[in-house]
């Protein structure tokens, strides 16, 4: 069965939240309207002024309210979506009656803020009967404000047992003429909650990775047409410990991720997009190091590897072996050991040839990459071949696809987005796969 998308974004990179009322300010709406102003690399491709677990439950009537005066005043100017996210819980009518109330104030057109409301977001669901209550809530909402049907969409936030279960049937329920599941936008991992949820414990009291978790709300994203996005990473201040979640999230699928501060945000856009160098890796006691370009060649630069040369033969050492080898030996022993990370131009260029190759009838061609490898002052060159066929051009085409997503839905960052690669590799960037 093929559902009809509501929304355009194949990507989602940052998921930023902000308290909609703090207590003891003169102005209560200060972080949301502080977050109002966020442009370019900073601004968050979807922004959620929080009306739950971030604003204090004595301060939700007032939230909702700020919400509606910062959104109407500085909403069409934002750069991102906007989805609010309310109070809910799967076991608790009255807090999805508040739920409803607080959209249903937040919607209303006499308040002004609607026009720039993308949806909502709920959180606490249970199994996917809940979240057609939720979906009802929005449908009499839409009915009551004259809106129209699935215009508001909906994104819910997995912090339980059910909720994960459910994730295998929403792309059964979608589409059926008893709901507007449709109108389902971002599946959010939340894993503090799911944690308790699942009575989950650890020596130290931190929480568990919850890898599975990870992947399976990509999966239930990726099998219903949505997008998947990570729970918040708490420790801001661990820059590279972000980075690296990231990075094991994008090898799920998973691209987006929940953003605690601006730089969090900063950090969260940058990396999913192809890197502005390539870089060659050499793998070292089980890890990859990655190698330093100077003058032509990738120089490694550490203790954990050591090569010398004496007429014409060579001895290796490396994770705590000795090798004597010959030349083509230490090319073979090399080329297992490395691997190229590429860049955005080295993406490009190759996309952009197979594709000439393709126009001119050939179904596969072999790209090669090669580079002068320094270790102790000894120089060896390396080489390799790799297949280009559709298939290698279609997986090639997912970072390039993610570029042109950012390109198109944020006009804001392209300034930034030059400044990276340089205006010509942009370009032909946005061109190329079309």
């Amino acid at each position: 069965m093929s559902v009809q998308r509501k929304y355009e974004r194949e990507f989602v990179r940052t998921f930023f939240t902000s308290p909609t009322a703090v207590q003891g300010e003169d102005d209560s709406a200060k972080m949301i309207r502080s977050a109002a102003g966020l442009r370019g690399i900073q601004a968050p491709d979807v922004w959620v002024p929080d009306n739950e677990d971030a604003t204090a439950p004595s301060m939700r009537d007032e939230g909702a309210r700020n919400i509606i005066d910062v959104v109407a005043e500085h909403g069409a100017d934002f750069p991102g979506e906007i989805h609010p996210r309310v109070v809910w819980h799967r076991d608790d009518a009255e807090k999805r009656l508040a739920g409803f109330e607080y959209m249903r104030e937040i919607a209303d057109p006499e308040n002004g803020a609607v026009d720039h409301i993308d949806g909502f977001v709920i959180p606490e669901v249970g199994d996917i009967d809940d979240w057609k209550k939720a979906d009802e809530c929005f449908q009499m909402i839409e009915a009551e404000h004259g809106l129209e049907e699935g215009s508001l969409s909906m994104s819910v936030i997995v912090e339980s047992g059910e909720a994960e279960i459910a994730l295998n049937r929403v792309r059964d329920e979608m589409g059926k003429p008893s709901n507007t599941l449709e109108r389902m936008f971002l599946l959010v991992d939340g894993e503090v909650d799911y944690t308790k949820d699942m009575r989950a414990m650890t020596p130290t009291g931190e929480l568990p990775e919850w890898p599975e978790l990870r992947h399976n709300t990509s999966k239930g994203a990726s099998a219903a047409g949505l997008i998947a996005v990570d729970g918040p990473f708490d420790n801001i201040r661990d820059v590279e410990g972000y980075k690296e979640r990231m990075e094991a999230n994008r090898a799920k699928g998973m691209t987006g991720i929940w953003s605690l501060t601006p730089k969090q945000v900063e950090v969260a856009n940058k990396a999913p997009l192809p890197p502005k160098d390539g870089t060659w890796l050499l793998e070292v006691g089980g890890g990859e190091v990655e190698l330093v370009s100077e003058g032509g060649r990738e120089v490694y630069d550490g203790d954990g590897v050591s090569l010398s040369e004496s007429g014409g033969s060579y001895v290796l050492a490396i994770d705590g072996d000795e090798h004597e080898l010959t030349e083509d030996e230490l090319r073979e022993e090399l080329l297992d050991r490395t691997s190229y990370v590429p860049s955005m131009d080295d993406i490009v260029e190759s996309m952009e040839e197979f594709e000439a190759a393709k126009e001119a009838g050939k179904g596969a061609i072999a790209m090669t990459q090669s580079a002068t490898l320094s270790i102790d002052g000894v120089e060896i060159d390396l080489s390799k071949d790799r297949m280009w066929d559709e298939a290698t051009y279609q997986a090639a085409q997912t970072p390039i696809t993610l570029f042109q997503d950012v390109y198109e839905h944020r006009p804001d960052q392209h300034d930034a987005l030059a400044e990276i690669y340089g205006s010509d590799v942009v370009e032909r960037a946005t061109q190329v796969g079309n």
